[in-house]
């Protein structure tokens, strides 16, 4: 293929080391160290490797070996691309042969001038842009032929087009000889996620917890041996992230072994560093362990949370019945053998059965953690615990003020006594005027009993409640 120019272009050699650091919002960092022989004065330097999803308003380069000899004076992204309808657009008005390979063996032949691009592309009134197939017209000696059938035929290609996406930089350099040069530019298509493993034991109060992360390259480019990094954190961006479509997940058990990932806090956003290099192929999602913590200690939780609301009156839901919600709490702390901030991912909970089977109980989705703040799973509803709640009486005291008399009645049908914390709430200015049990205020709208409920028994909780509106 010929030149789109007719200057020289400089050489520049395989990667002799790149790095990446992968955001969870479909994006990456990509920092190419590569090698340059520049002359005095203007050089012209293209860059094949490049993803082809790149962001090229995002690409620096920069001269490690002279930094401040080596100026860049144009740069250029490239990606008009040798392909067959690029190829035919760019041919209008040339000279085109059509061969059709007949069933009996023989060849027939159409010789012309291409007159029309094969795709068109319309703009509406609002600026979107569509295109169509609208297939090729030849104009010949003999008349003007419609979408010939057969292979096209061209004696050479349009000048300008490109094998694959390339930078093309215009340098200029005081400096001859060997530099040493970095490459960065940020694109899209490389996402990472995380995901959790977590073993609960017989009674429910340690977890075993393995955490994967999970690397997706859609990016168009493949980093070989690349030293990795993963940023957690909500970036914020001018253009919204694409949405990414999960994979699968590796389960892992057994004893924990050490993190290949250090962790460090890093601006507002948390950053893990891979031990060591890999290849990070296109089109491939790789699955790496993030960490593993054993023994963590658990607390098993019945929540009833009937969403009950008291309104201007007094009014409330008759008779609301709800299943009771299953949740795991655990703190993420160094003395229970975590400690690590945990990026945001589902955690998946198993449980073996008493022939030693594992078996799923419940998924939630975690946000970002950072140490020392807790981790709350809803993983279903207890088949054998049930939740009802009633409004046995109101009174209106005044235009403004309501007293109402509730009723929360829980029944455990398990063999083994359990806790049900029982959440209610209320609205304007309140107070409990009387209650069967204590409660604890969490704030201005909500209050809990925590109620314990024997086996195959029932315990009934009782307030009055006052409000202001």
């Amino acid at each position: 293929m010929q030149p789109a120019f007719a200057y020289d272009e400089k050489k520049i050699s395989e990667s002799s080391s790149v790095s990446l650091t992968i955001y969870n919002q479909n994006f990456g960092l990509v920092r190419d160290t590569r090698s340059v022989e520049l002359a005095n004065g203007i050089n012209h330097v293209r860059f094949e490797d490049v993803a082809a999803k790149i962001d090229p308003t995002s690409v620096s380069f920069t001269s490690l070996t002279a930094p401040n000899s080596v100026v860049v004076r144009e740069q250029n992204y490239q990606y008009d691309l040798i392909e067959p309808t690029t190829i035919l657009s760019k041919s209008v008005g040339k000279d085109v042969r059509i061969k059709n390979y007949l069933a009996g063996g023989g060849v027939s032949e159409i010789s012309g001038t291409l007159i029309n691009s094969p795709r068109t592309y319309v703009s509406d009134a609002e600026g979107r842009v569509s295109s169509t197939y609208s297939g090729l017209v030849v104009k010949t000696g003999n008349g003007v032929i419609l979408n010939p059938q057969g292979q096209v035929e061209l004696s050479e290609l349009p000048a300008g087009l490109v094998p694959k996406p390339s930078l093309l930089w215009k340098l200029e350099t005081d400096k001859a000889g060997s530099h040493k040069t970095e490459i960065a530019y940020q694109t899209a298509g490389l996402n990472w996620k995380c995901d959790y493993v977590a073993v609960i034991n017989n009674d429910d109060t340690k977890t075993d917890l393995t955490s994967w992360v999970t690397l997706d390259n859609q990016s168009g480019a493949s980093y070989r041996d690349a030293a990795l990094k993963l940023l957690a954190g909500d970036v914020h961006r001018v253009t919204a992230p694409q949405p990414y479509l999960a994979k699968g997940m590796m389960f892992r058990g057994g004893a924990p072994a050490e993190s290949q990932f250090t962790e460090q806090s890093f601006a507002e956003y948390h950053l893990y560093t891979m031990a060591g290099k890999t290849d990070v192929k296109d089109h491939e999602t790789k699955q790496l362990s993030l960490f593993n913590a054993a023994q963590v200690p658990t607390k098993k939780q019945f929540v009833f949370d009937a969403n009950g609301q008291f309104y201007p009156g007094g009014w409330s839901p008759q008779g609301q019945s709800k299943k009771i919600n299953v949740k795991l709490e655990m703190e993420n702390s160094e003395k229970n053998n975590l400690g690590m901030p945990m990026p945001k991912g589902k955690v998946r909970v198993y449980k073996k059965d008493k022939d030693g089977a594992l078996q799923f109980i419940g998924e939630d989705q975690i946000d970002h953690t950072p140490r020392d703040e807790k981790v709350r799973l809803y993983i279903g509803d207890a088949f054998d615990v049930v939740g009802e709640r009633k409004q046995m009486n109101v009174q209106r005291i005044s235009d403004r003020v309501t007293r109402v008399q509730m009723e929360i009645s829980l029944r455990n049908h398990k063999k083994e006594p359990i806790t049900v914390t029982a959440v209610e709430r209320a609205y304007g200015q309140w107070k409990i005027i009387n209650s069967s049990q204590e409660y604890k205020k969490k704030d201005s709208t909500t209050f809990e009993f925590d109620v314990k409920v024997a086996p195959d028994s029932e315990t009934k909780v009782t307030y009055e409640i006052e409000m202001r509106y």
